[in-house]
């Protein structure tokens, strides 16, 4: 396990890393699993495949207004996954203990890119990452020197009901030829949610490619998200594979 005190330029961050508001909004894509396996393929990882020779690509956008980290956006490409050493699971049971990989977290601020990189070795580069998250439809890009890797809107879905327990997700993150899984829990709040509903823009940066390759330029999403409030609580990260 990592030390449970980091100093991040000149500052200490105590582990657990607590967010106590954040605003997200979140799409999920089914993807040829064979391709996706390819752009992970240098974690170790396996992708979940919930239907045959399907994986799921989830992006979202998040503002964090109140945290241990500070203020900052982020945007991330995750990759539903099985944890190391388990073999794929039958029809009943494809999304038991499955895992989000992080394969990749612009963010736009330094302190978070050197926290998230140093404590859980999460893959943060900085970028100009534009939100709006006022209007009906919640919107986000993200920029490198003003060329466009991606943008994505998601339109209002209807309103789901409160969650009576925060859900624990393993975050995997692979920095270095290191492979580290993080217990990540997640307290959401006003949150909508529906069929489709996002829309995908992908320009002409190195990463646009790679997920023009997934076929996220065309896919629709099988379901999006937004949640107005949401707390989180990053622990430490343990490594899984070197």
């Amino acid at each position: 396990m990592t030390s449970t005190v980091h100093a991040i330029q000149g500052r200490r961050v105590a582990l657990p890393v607590r967010i106590r508001d954040a605003a997200v909004a979140s799409a999920m894509f089914a993807v040829p699993a064979r391709a996706a396996q390819a752009v992970i393929a240098y974690s170790g990882l396996d992708v979940a495949e919930p239907l045959p020779g399907r994986a799921i690509c989830s992006l979202a956008f998040v503002r964090y207004t109140d945290g241990d980290l500070g203020r900052y956006h982020e945007f991330a490409v995750a990759f539903l996954v099985r944890p190391p050493g388990t073999a794929p699971a039958g029809p009943l049971g494809r999304l038991r203990g499955i895992g989000a990989f992080i394969h990749w977290l612009p963010v736009d601020q330094e302190f978070t890119l050197e926290a998230g990189r140093s404590i859980w070795g999460f893959p943060k580069e900085i970028a100009d990452i534009p939100l709006n998250l006022a209007g009906r439809v919640k919107r986000c890009a993200v920029r490198f020197g003003g060329r466009t890797a991606i943008e994505m809107a998601v339109r209002p879905g209807v309103p789901m009901p409160g969650v009576t327990a925060a859900p624990e997700v393993a975050a995997y993150s692979c920095m270095d030829g290191v492979t580290r899984r993080t217990p990540w829990t997640l307290t959401p709040s006003a949150v909508r949610a529906r069929p489709g509903g996002a829309k995908v823009f992908l320009g002409d940066h190195p990463v646009a490619e790679e997920l023009r390759g997934l076929g996220l330029d065309r896919a629709r999403a099988l379901g999006s998200g937004t949640a107005r409030h949401v707390e989180m609580v990053f622990e430490g990260a343990e490594e899984v594979r070197r």
